[in-house]
C-alpha cells in the first residue's frame, strides 16, 4: 500500500454519509470509470464531427494549434503534481510522464510529435510555438487546469489525470478515421496518437491505483470524483472555445 498524501481541508467535511465511511475500492473504481466514460470529451460535437470527417482543413488546423497550448502545459502540470508525491518511487514513476512529453532529448517526445502533426496539417511550427493563435477560452481552460494542479492536494491533482482512462480509445479512433477522412495528412504526422495509446493505458492504471488507495473516507472519494469532473470540464471547454472561436489560423 502506498503512503497517502496530505489530506485537503475540504475533504475533511463529511459528505453524503453520516459516518463518512468510504465505498469499497471496487465500487469507488466503478464510480471513477463511469464518470470518466460519461463525461469525456469524445462525445463533444466537435470531436464527433472530427471523427466523422466533417472538419474543414481550416477547422482541423485551428484545433491542432489551440490544443498545442494544452499539450505543452502537460509536463508543467505534471511537474507540479510530482512535487506533491510523498515517496521517491512515486516521484520516479511520475517523472516518466514529463519525459514522455518533453522527451529525453531535443527533438523527441509528445510535444515534438504534436508540432509535427501541426506541420502535417499545414501549420507553421514557429507560429504554433508563439501561441499567437490560441483562443482566450482555450488559454483560460488550460491555465485553470495547471493552476488546479498547483493548488490542489496530491489526491485531487492525481485524480484529475484520470481522463487518461479514456485517452487510448480516442487515440485509436483518430488512428482509424484520420487516414480515411483526412488522407491529405501524411501518416508520420499521426505519430502522437500512436504513442499515446500505450502511455495512456499505463498512466491511467497507475493513477487509478493511487487514487483508490489514498481516498480512505467518502469525503476524499467525492473530492477525487469532483477533481475528475473538473478535468472533464476543462477538456470540454477547450473544444467549446475551438468550435465557437473566430480567430483564424493561417497555414504555411
Amino acid at each position: 500500500m502506498t503512503t497517502a498524501p496530505a489530506r485537503s481541508a475540504r475533504a475533511a467535511t463529511p459528505v453524503a454519509r453520516q459516518d463518512d465511511s468510504p465505498l469499497p475500492p471496487a465500487a469507488f473504481e466503478h464510480e471513477l470509470r463511469e464518470l470518466a466514460r460519461s463525461r469525456y470529451h469524445d462525445t463533444h460535437p466537435f470531436n464527433v464531427r472530427m471523427h466523422e470527417g466533417g472538419l474543414s482543413p481550416a477547422e482541423l488546423r485551428a484545433w491542432v494549434a489551440n490544443r498545442f497550448h494544452y499539450q505543452r502545459s502537460i509536463p508543467v502540470k505534471d511537474a507540479l503534481i510530482l512535487a506533491k508525491l510523498p515517496e521517491p518511487s512515486m516521484r520516479r514513476s511520475w517523472l516518466r510522464r514529463i519525459q514522455d512529453h518533453d522527451g529525453p532529448a531535443e527533438g523527441e517526445g509528445g510535444i515534438e510529435r504534436w508540432l509535427r502533426l501541426g506541420e502535417a496539417v499545414g501549420l507553421d511550427r514557429a507560429q504554433m510555438e508563439s501561441g499567437e493563435s490560441v483562443l482566450p477560452g482555450v488559454r483560460l481552460a488550460v491555465d485553470g487546469y495547471v493552476n488546479f494542479c498547483r493548488l490542489s492536494p496530491a489526491l485531487e491533482a492525481v485524480a484529475s489525470s484520470l481522463t487518461e482512462l479514456c485517452a487510448p480509445n480516442i487515440m485509436l479512433t483518430r488512428l482509424e478515421t484520420f487516414p480515411i477522412h483526412y488522407p491529405w495528412i501524411e501518416e508520420p504526422g499521426l505519430a502522437y496518437f500512436r504513442s499515446r495509446v500505450p502511455q495512456g493505458r499505463r498512466d491511467g492504471v497507475e493513477a487509478l491505483t493511487w487514487v483508490t488507495d489514498w481516498a480512505r473516507t467518502r469525503s476524499e472519494q467525492l473530492a477525487a470524483l469532483s477533481a475528475l469532473s473538473f478535468k472533464c470540464d476543462v477538456l470540454w471547454s477547450l473544444l467549446d472555445a475551438v468550435e465557437h472561436g473566430s480567430r483564424p489560423v493561417s497555414s504555411r
